[in-house]
């Protein structure tokens, strides 16, 4: 049986990034992907990344290596009430508040960074079940014989064989359909979050493009996958408004959205990342950058602790320091969907009146906008 301190399980941007963030630390590491080598690379979604996202993958070199678009000003608002507010990077003397990048160009540059690193990918490798003992966690592969390591990290989905009794999850009854389309104008490094009823919308600058994360209930996302380009981008142009207009429109798709999470993210020899430990609803665009968060802090535990990586003192110290930020996220995330996905006159009333005061609050707006950056540990 091959042995390893640590097995990484999942080969895309969050398994991918935690076994560069431990790539001098004198670890055996493998990552252990079901796809084929490279499958990431393929990945059509489009991400937000947080400033603070910034900050590691510059640690980790890769930053200058991807393709990204800067967003400079964030304007949120709400369909059928008045009230809005803007976040503007420059109030915070940064270059923007995020930025948006392909999750493919993302995975090309990590995927180019782990082979220069010489970190080995055991590609087309189902994991079939994990079984931790005192010293090690044996991984049960479909078509290999299995392999030992001190330490199991879970980056992503789920795992066959393995107890999920303890996740929580709410389905929101919502899908999201995504797109790129081309804007009339140019977007101006401007991105939309704006609340209706069925949902959030979300517009982000992309290239010269806007990526589109449309929100709907089951029955209207099929609507909305049936019509036809020119019928899509005027219903588009409608459910957003006027505030830019769009030209033409790109092939869409969809996916359900919930919120999926564990609430311990630890267990015996193993830690859950990433996907395998919480899954998001996309608005606010959180759940790659409170990934990345979590992997950061779990490699400078292993760094700082050095010796056995899968002790039960490293992982508890791990799940110590990322609970606030975790469940803050967590929190954040379930509550804006919750409290804006309705149409209550009282409730929309409030949220106007919340939208307004924000804007008129620097503190408030202040407090919304580094969290938006750093996370929950992003107190004023």
């Amino acid at each position: 049986m091959k042995r390893h301190d640590i097995a990484i399980i999942g080969a895309g941007p969050v398994g991918m990034t935690l076994a560069l963030a431990l790539k001098d630390a004198g670890l055996d590491i493998v990552l252990v992907d079901a796809r084929p080598r490279g499958a990431a690379r393929k990945d059509p979604r489009i991400l937000a990344l947080s400033h603070g996202t910034r900050l590691t993958l510059e640690r980790l070199g890769i930053w200058t290596r991807l393709p990204v678009t800067p967003i400079e000003t964030i304007h949120v608002s709400h369909q059928g009430g008045l009230g809005r507010t803007v976040l503007q990077a420059s109030e915070y003397g940064q270059p923007a508040l995020g930025y948006v990048a392909g999750a493919g160009d993302l995975a090309a540059a990590l995927d180019d960074a782990i082979a220069a690193a010489g970190i080995p990918i055991l590609d087309q490798a189902t994991v079939t079940g994990l079984a931790a003992g005192a010293d090690d966690v044996i991984l049960g592969l479909a078509d290999a014989p299995p392999l030992s390591a001190r330490l199991a990290a879970c980056a992503e989905g789920s795992i066959q064989g393995v107890d999920d009794s303890s996740l929580v999850e709410r389905d929101y009854g919502q899908h999201a359909v995504i797109s790129v389309v081309s804007p009339a104008e140019h977007h101006g490094n401007r991105a939309w979050e704006r609340f209706t009823p069925q949902g959030p919308l979300a517009v982000l600058p992309c290239g010269n493009d806007c990526a589109i994360v449309h929100t709907a209930d089951p029955a209207e996302a099929d609507a909305l996958m049936a019509l036809d380009d020119t019928a899509y981008l005027a219903r588009l142009q409608a459910h957003f408004g006027t505030r830019l207009r769009f030209a033409k429109v790109g092939p869409r798709a969809r996916y359900p959205l919930l919120l999926r999470y564990r609430p311990d993210p630890v267990g015996q020899r193993t830690v859950w990342l990433g996907n395998a430990a919480q899954t998001l609803h996309p608005v606010a665009g959180q759940g790659y950058n409170l990934a990345l968060r979590d992997v950061w802090t779990c490699a400078q535990i292993l760094l700082r602790a050095g010796g056995d990586p899968g002790a039960a003192a490293n992982l508890e110290a791990y799940a110590r320091e990322r609970r606030l930020d975790r469940q803050g996220t967590i929190r954040f995330t379930d509550g804006l969907v919750r409290l804006f996905s309705t149409a209550a006159a009282p409730l929309r009333h409030a949220r106007g009146a919340g939208l307004f005061a924000l804007d008129l609050l620097p503190p408030a707006r202040h407090f919304v906008a580094k969290r938006m950056m750093f996370g929950a540990r992003a107190w004023p």
